[in-house]
């Protein structure tokens, strides 16, 4: 019965597949499963954050806020723990570093992304931040909205570039359906996606990212994500801080970035240990948010209290449920600290068995820093005198600028959900000043630093995201015919004469390869008959003059031939077993025709 129930679904997609060919080009049905894409994407974000705050509520519904609560040391273990649980007995598949799995999907999986992806991190995050993680949403939501559309583009089986596209339309409607934030949506897939912008592929990001607001204000409401009110208004005097600050948010970006993976190398090592790991982490995270409540869950609502606060009294009210409550003397040390264990927290939460993203952390960071920035310059009289509720906003956007590598992304974003359009040249230079900071030592953004160190990570230079896209399976030539070093001459002219390419490999007994031949040099001698029994293949081959490895990336092939001006190179194993060889006219044949795909509007 099942099966017959499968043979009539795949019937009904063949048969809507051969209607929608008929009367719909590819672009107009784009367009219509682009709008479902931020449907799905914005139902996805409102169940997410709700089961977060169900959650948070049925938990912490008893804490009072002048006193320490025992059970922040429980929570977040129990989290991880259940999350782990989940990720390991039911899922069974990597769910982490969301948004890293995107752009891994682009570069080398031509956007394809499995169908549990469509549920399997909204769940697996809402456990985490629900029971305190210090991690964010966002990143779970974008492989959400991701995944949705690269299984509607593989259900009706839609050519790569198309599917790319979706996964770019989820992404940005994940974004956009979050926060309300159209135009932050479509930059964040166009600066950290890595989609080229042009008429073909903006329409479709623009539809997902309205539909996706447009749903998440039917569900919510329209008030923005944070409450924000500028403090007086914003003079040419503070060019001078502004600067500063974003040069500050850019060290801490590099803090938060060097940090994070310093802690994930350390919980990787752990990785055959999973209890080890979960007591370490949970440790750590447990400890940290028991001294900094501020650290639970993704932390928002102490961001928002930094916003909206006028006086020394309205701030304090981070310190709550603390060991700092009472002492307001303590706030800027508070928030410094806060500030300084952050991406601990956060590590822990991922390292340990946990699931979420480091999009949130990174405004958190960046409110705290804004915050600590402000308070320090005007206590000690630095300058002329910076709002410290403006400069929380600012540093949201320059640390997310920073670690992200997205300037664009951090104006609009911040610029949207607080309404501070007002501040929208002082977001510029703070953004600015931080990205040209952080470029300095970190060239790739968070998300991509460990695809851009395997060479996988898509750009926007064209060729090289040709060379990243293209495999050295789909142009290996595994049909050749190798002789031995004994071999005579006679002997081999006649493999010579039965051979389809020039290149000869000589093969010692174990298989390897020692040398080749080129048929070019030996032309004077191939054809004197009396030679054939004087000359072996050992007097007469030359080495390869390179050697490509299995794994090697394609723009080190392409190198390689640009050095050797080869017209073939062997390809072997790490045991130097020759696997075949890679024509450089078949190459570069096939780069041009994906060159030319890929500019195709």
């Amino acid at each position: 019965m099942d099966t017959t129930i499968e043979h009539e679904d795949k019937s009904l997609i063949g048969r809507f597949t051969k209607w929608r060919i008929e009367h719909l080009s590819t672009r107009q049905f784009t367009l219509i499963l682009s709008f479902f894409v931020g449907v799905f994407a914005a139902i996805a974000a409102f169940f997410l954050h709700w089961l977060i705050k169900q959650i948070q509520m049925l938990l912490t519904e008893g804490f009072t806020i002048s006193s320490i609560n025992w059970l922040y040391l429980v929570f977040p273990v129990v989290g991880i723990y259940l999350t782990s649980l989940f990720i390991r007995h039911v899922v069974k598949d990597n769910i982490s570093h969301g948004i890293t799995r995107v752009l891994y999907a682009i570069s080398t999986k031509r956007a394809r992304l499995k169908g549990h992806n469509c549920w399997s991190s909204v769940i697996a995050s809402a456990i985490t931040i629900g029971f305190g993680g210090s991690v964010g949403a966002e990143a779970p939501i974008v492989l959400t909205g991701s995944a949705i559309g690269s299984n509607l583009g593989q259900l009706f089986k839609l050519d790569n570039r198309t599917m790319i596209l979706l996964v770019g339309c989820g992404a940005s409607a994940a974004i956009a359906g979050i926060y309300k934030a159209p135009i932050a949506g479509l930059v964040f897939t166009l600066e950290v996606l890595m989609v080229d912008l042009t008429m073909a592929s903006l329409l479709p990001i623009l539809i997902a990212c309205v539909t996706a607001t447009c749903f998440t204000y039917i569900f919510v409401g329209t008030d923005s994500m944070f409450t924000f009110h500028i403090d007086g208004e914003w003079v040419i005097e503070r060019v001078p801080a502004s600067v500063l600050f974003g040069i500050f948010c850019g060290m801490i970006s590099l803090y938060f970035m060097r940090t994070m993976t310093a802690c994930e190398n350390m919980f990787g090592k752990m990785k055959e240990r999973p209890y080890q790991r979960l007591i370490v982490g949970g440790v750590i995270l447990s400890s940290l948010i028991f001294i900094f409540p501020s650290l639970y869950g993704e932390g928002l609502s102490s961001v928002n209290i930094l916003l909206n606060g006028n006086t020394e009294a309205d701030w304090s009210e981070i310190l709550n449920n603390s060991l700092f409550y009472g002492h307001n003397n303590l706030l800027v040390v508070y928030v410094g600290l806060v500030l300084f264990t952050k991406v601990f927290a956060t590590s822990a939460t991922n390292g340990s068995g946990g699931c979420g993203g480091t999009f949130a952390p990174s405004l958190f960071i960046g409110g705290f820093g804004g915050f600590f920035f402000a308070r320090l310059w005007n206590i000690y009289n630095i300058g002329v005198y910076i709002p410290e509720k403006n400069f929380t906003l600012l540093g949201m956007a320059g640390v997310m600028a920073g670690v992200m590598h997205s300037p664009l992304t951090g104006i609009f974003l911040i610029a949207e959900i607080t309404g501070g359009y007002q501040l929208l040249l002082p977001l510029m230079i703070v953004c600015i000043s931080s990205y040209l900071t952080i470029n300095i030592f970190e060239p790739h953004s968070i998300y991509g630093m460990r695809l851009a160190r395997e060479g996988k990570l898509i750009t926007h230079h064209t060729d090289k995201s040709i060379l990243t896209l293209m495999s050295m399976e789909s142009i290996i030539d595994k049909n050749y015919t190798a002789v031995n070093p004994e071999m005579p001459l006679g002997k081999l002219v006649y493999v010579i004469s039965r051979s389809h390419t020039s290149f000869i490999p000589v093969l010692d007994h174990a298989g390897q390869l020692i040398g080749e031949i080129d048929v070019t040099k030996i032309r004077h001698i191939m054809f004197r008959t009396e030679l054939y029994h004087k000359f072996s293949v050992a007097q007469i081959m030359c080495p390869t003059p390179a050697v490509l490895g299995r794994n090697d990336p394609m723009e080190e092939v392409m190198n390689k031939f640009d050095k050797t001006d080869a017209s073939y190179l062997p390809v072997v194993d790490a045991n130097n077993e020759l696997q075949g060889f890679i024509s450089r006219t078949r190459m570069y044949a096939m780069y041009r025709k994906m060159v030319a795909d890929f500019s195709t509007e």
